[in-house]
């Protein structure tokens, strides 16, 4: 069974999870980066290299990112899809974000560049399968 969630419910899901996907199209192509972020209210935090994949975002017009969960031995699901426009966050606001020293990227290395996805967009799914008797 799918259900829709609530914008409530899909932000709420959005801050229990660290490890989402930006989508960007870069050279006329779709591509999928995968990210650790942090919920800053309703927007998501994202730190990358200066010179990286992500540092043009800010030059989009419209970005996508995405985080999900299954439970396969529950057989439930959740995802929550967002879009809206990136842009970057100066030094000096930085050290106000709530968590942000909790985020360490996988990736490693230098992420100095600090970018907020300011959400104009979003939709949650939660999806259930029956139990066999």
């Amino acid at each position: 069974m799918i259900s829709a969630l609530d914008e409530q419910e899909s932000f709420a899901l959005l801050s229990a999870a660290s490890i989402g996907r930006v989508g960007l199209v870069r050279d006329g192509r779709v591509e999928i980066i995968p990210v650790n972020y942090l919920m800053d209210g309703h927007d998501v935090i994202v730190h990358t290299r200066d010179d990286g994949i992500l540092s043009h975002l800010p030059e989009q017009s419209d970005v996508a990112f995405e985080v999900d969960h299954h439970d396969d031995l529950g057989g439930t699901a959740w995802s929550v899809l967002l879009s809206g426009r990136v842009i970057v966050v100066p030094e000096n606001e930085q050290k106000q974000l709530s968590g942000v020293d909790r985020v360490r990227p996988w990736a490693g290395g230098e992420r100095s560049l600090c970018l907020r996805l300011v959400v104009e967009r979003i939709s949650g799914r939660r999806v259930s399968r029956r139990r066999n008797p």
